[in-house]
């Protein structure tokens, strides 16, 4: 099981992301942040960082309160903005490009499924990742992000 969570303080603003992997009885927790973000891209970073982590292909149950990340793969929008050529139905360049073209590596290495939990309702490692993330989001010598255009 994986939990992801992102966080910002603004929007833009300084960010965070946490995430709790539980693989075989072994939980590792991992957070990070960026000087100037969004929650969004905290809340794909979350979900990126916590794959990248794993040392082998592996069948994943990820938990995310994010409905753009959750939407993004379960109702295939990601697939349609590849067959697209990275525009939106609105016929808009997808936003996070940088950050879901790192994902789709992973997608492919990993099976993941990926489930939605509402935010803020004291799902324990829910809560665990807002932690992590609001804490790398205040902390010092944050990272520049350097996919935000801002």
């Amino acid at each position: 099981m994986i939990y992801t969570d992102g966080a910002c303080l603004g929007n833009p603003g300084p960010g965070g992301y946490g995430a709790v992997i539980d693989c075989n009885g072994e939980r590792q927790e991992i957070s990070g942040g960026r000087k100037l973000t969004t929650n969004n891209r905290m809340e794909l970073l979350a979900v990126i960082e916590a794959l990248e982590n794993l040392p082998q292909p592996s069948i994943v149950s990820l938990v995310t309160d994010s409905r753009y990340v959750h939407d993004a793969i379960e109702k295939r929008w990601l697939a349609s903005w590849i067959k697209k050529g990275w525009v939106n139905s609105e016929r808009k360049p997808v936003k996070n490009q940088d950050l879901w073209q790192r994902m789709i590596p992973l997608l492919a290495r990993h099976k993941v499924k990926f489930n939605w939990v509402r935010g803020h309702t004291g799902h324990p490692e829910n809560e665990r990742c807002d932690v992590l993330a609001r804490t790398a989001a205040t902390s010092r010598g944050l990272l520049a992000d350097e996919g935000y255009p801002g």
